[in-house]
């Protein structure tokens, strides 16, 4: 495997972080309710855009942070909420979204360093997080940006984009909505993305809760009664990059057109990439993580629920539309049988998903506070490489490559784009990164492959 770089303090000088406010905030001040799905997955979610620039544009990139800047607090007039903050009521033991305009955090950033000296930028690298404006210690999470931006310029003209967001707020879709419409902003003065609609009572728990599945994809929260959960904890020290470097190895696995397809055709059914993929993984992945074959091994995965709903979600919704599907079975019968057994499952995982099954979540989440029951060895597939992050267009192009942060944590799986330069879909190969304790990972390297 590619060794890659470790980035340090040393590399890049950091200019004083400044507060950007929406210059038309509205008034008087809201409260903005948000979804059970919210509440589930209120935690940091990290992403990097890197930029090559040609030639004859390398000297205008000395003012992208300025551009950037600017650009920002005009998408602070759609996006005013997003200079609020996240607010506990005691009473409900609910978050909710103070539009208070308290701002978002900027700042600009050079490296001494060139885009290549970093390496391939497909492979996951932690250190990278040098490049994210993250937000250190903080007691109470209402202190806290719910986004920050961070522009670093480098050696060779190049610069990056790092983003940190907070899922509660934003899904994968609409997160990558917002920064489209900050690059169009940038580039030509207008939104990509126009419609933007942020009212989240469409997804509301029903009166009276009606609960029909076991919604065993979640798991129960004790009682809570300050801000912290599962998941926001977590942004105390967003991740540190070296958290788990110890404990796990991490590695990616490249899965090309024709890899795909010797998949496909081994699954004897028609079937997604998604499918085949994420079939083939939990087999290998069950046989070296699980010792009793009496088991249950539980794979896991977001389904948009935008159409699905009656009446479906407004096109340009903003807040969480994806809820966690699954599917699960006995570890000897994963282990026994061909990755058609699995695709058979996660086929049906998916089309379990119905508007009786969303609606039966949401009033789950009512009563328990949830989150994805990512224990035991059980583990969530994100197909990250499905969403638009690769057309956003400041100006210079297409970005070079665009990825997560991500550390070392052996329950999430990360499906990337095996391509760059504003490409993505089904059509092209997929990374798959996948951490896991050294001796696990070399028995799963040891069989991957083995199709």
């Amino acid at each position: 495997m590619e060794s890659t770089i470790v980035v340090t303090d040393q590399d890049l000088i950091k200019d004083k972080v400044i507060t950007l406010i929406s210059p038309k905030h509205p008034f008087p001040q809201e409260t903005m309710f948000l979804s059970n799905i919210d509440q589930a997955v209120s935690f940091p979610v990290e992403t990097l855009f890197f930029f090559q620039v040609p030639k004859d544009k390398k000297l205008s990139t000395n003012d992208i942070p300025e551009r950037i800047k600017k650009a920002t607090c005009e998408l602070l007039v759609p996006y005013y909420y997003m200079a609020g903050r996240l607010s506990f009521d005691c009473e409900t033991k609910r978050l909710e979204l103070l539009c208070n305009n308290a701002g978002i955090s900027f700042v600009s950033a050079k490296s001494r360093l060139t885009l290549a000296d970093l390496g391939n930028l497909s492979l996951p690298n932690p250190s990278f997080g040098h490049f994210i404006l993250r937000q250190g210690l903080y007691k109470n999470l209402c202190e806290l940006s719910l986004l920050t931006i961070q522009v670093t310029r480098f050696q060779c003209g190049g610069f990056s984009v790092g983003f940190l967001t907070n899922h509660a707020i934003l899904d994968g879709k609409a997160a990558s909505h917002m920064f489209l419409n900050l690059a169009s902003i940038c580039k030509d003065g207008n939104l990509k993305v126009p419609l933007i609609h942020h009212d989240r009572t469409h997804i509301k728990a029903r009166d009276p809760l009606i609960i029909n599945f076991p919604h065993q994809e979640y798991i129960k929260l004790p009682k809570i009664s300050s801000m912290a959960t599962a998941f926001t904890t977590s942004y105390e020290s967003s991740p540190s990059p070296l958290i788990f470097a110890k404990k796990y190895s991490q590695k990616l696995f490249k899965f090309d057109n024709e890899i795909i397809s010797r998949l496909k055709a081994k699954t004897m059914v028609n079937c997604s990439s998604f499918e085949a993929i994420v079939a083939h993984i939990w087999k290998e992945r069950t046989k070296v993580v699980f010792e009793d074959p009496n088991e249950l091994s539980t794979v896991f995965f977001a389904v948009d629920i935008r159409s699905k709903i009656s009446p479906p979600l407004p096109d340009g919704f903003v807040g969480n539309a994806i809820i966690t599907a699954f599917a699960t079975s006995r570890v000897a019968d994963i282990v026994k049988n061909s990755i058609s057994f699995g695709v058979k499952l996660i086929k049906e995982g998916k089309e379990r998903v119905n508007e009786e099954y969303v609606r039966s979540v949401i009033d789950w989440l009512e009563i328990y506070k949830g989150i994805p029951a990512t224990i035991n060895g059980n583990f969530y597939v994100s197909a990250w490489w499905k969403l638009p992050f690769g057309d956003l267009d400041f100006g210079f192009g297409m970005p070079t490559h665009v990825s997560p942060i991500v550390s070392g944590n052996d329950e999430f799986v990360l499906l990337l784009s095996e391509r760059n330069e504003g490409q993505h879909g089904e059509g092209g190969g997929v990374n798959a990164w996948i951490s896991l304790e050294p001796q696990k990972m070399n028995q799963f390297e040891a069989n991957i492959y083995n199709i």
